[in-house]
């Protein structure tokens, strides 16, 4: 089995944690705030002060943060991976979704610093990573993908390789952009369907079972009509905003128009404004709710 550093234990990444241990990888974690590697470390993995001293001898380095920021510091800071002298040839396996322009940047500088990088954004959530049922969607050289073959099993049901380097990100920063322009749909349609008069658990139903359905619409207007938005937070207000402002960045660099993702983000740019910003996407109802007619 391979030596693993694994750094960032957020939902996503002590999931996935868990699932390198269950396939008896030997694995070092690191994570901004060392309390959440606790049950971790029970199970046998060992904990890191830094990503720098968990990347020491790795076999591979696989990250799940949140943004560009965190990943820059994860990767590059002083007490980042590359001065941590993984073995050469490591796999960097960067889980998170970021944008475009940063991974091509991170990716060189991996490279430069001999290692092999796989651009590897995943869907699922938290209960999919846990239970190693995630999708990853890679970039990556052929013969780096399939070194880490083994690691990858551990964490996903599905690999879907989409080419080189970055492919993986577009992918992902294309199919995020969709989804929320799919819950700003749901949310004017429920607010419409209130001020019609229509009951919102029925119209929930017939949304859900009719030709509007899709697994981010079912789940979103379930909670939209609950009103749970601050309770067993999946995805929040916050990290769909940042997705779907990478998204809306990288259509700019290609000169692709996305009018309906610049809506979309309208209305979670207001939810971070009002403060709103740590609760469940759902919460975006609440946007359309306050709107009237001009």
């Amino acid at each position: 089995m391979a030596r693993v550093a694994m750094i960032g234990l957020g939902r996503m990444g002590s999931g996935m944690a868990g699932r390198l241990l269950e396939a008896r990888h030997e694995l070092v974690v690191a994570n901004r705030t060392p309390h959440r590697a606790a049950s971790l470390v029970e199970r046998g993995a060992r904990l890191a002060a830094s990503p720098a001293e968990a990347a020491r001898d790795a076999d591979a380095v696989v990250v799940m943060v949140s943004d560009d920021a965190a990943s820059e510091s994860v990767w590059l800071a002083d007490d980042g991976v590359l001065a941590g002298s993984p073995r050469p040839g490591a796999l960097a396996i960067e889980c998170s979704t970021l944008s475009h322009e940063w991974v091509l940047r991170l990716a060189g500088e991996v490279a430069a610093a001999g290692l092999r990088y796989l651009d590897a954004p995943v869907t699922g959530l938290p209960d999919a990573a846990a239970q190693g049922r995630l999708t990853l969607l890679v970039g990556a050289a052929p013969d780096d993908l399939e070194a880490a073959g083994p690691i990858l099993e551990a964490l996903a049901e599905r690999v879907v390789h989409f080419g080189p380097v970055g492919t993986g990100t577009a992918y992902k920063l294309i199919v995020n952009l969709m989804g929320a322009v799919q819950i700003a749909g749901v949310a004017e349609g429920l607010a419409l369907a209130e001020r019609a008069g229509l009951d919102a658990v029925l119209f929930a139903d017939a949304v859900a079972t009719g030709q509007a359905a899709s697994p981010q619409v079912v789940r979103n207007i379930r909670r939209m009509v609950a009103g749970d938005h601050d309770r067993a937070v999946t995805f929040s207000a916050q990290l769909r905003r940042k997705d779907t402002a990478y998204a809306l960045q990288f259509a700019q660099q290609l000169e692709v128009g996305a009018a309906l993702g610049s809506v979309a983000l309208e209305g979670l740019e207001r939810l971070l404004t009002d403060g709103r910003g740590s609760l469940n996407e759902s919460a975006v109802i609440e946007v359309a709710r306050a709107r009237r007619p001009s």
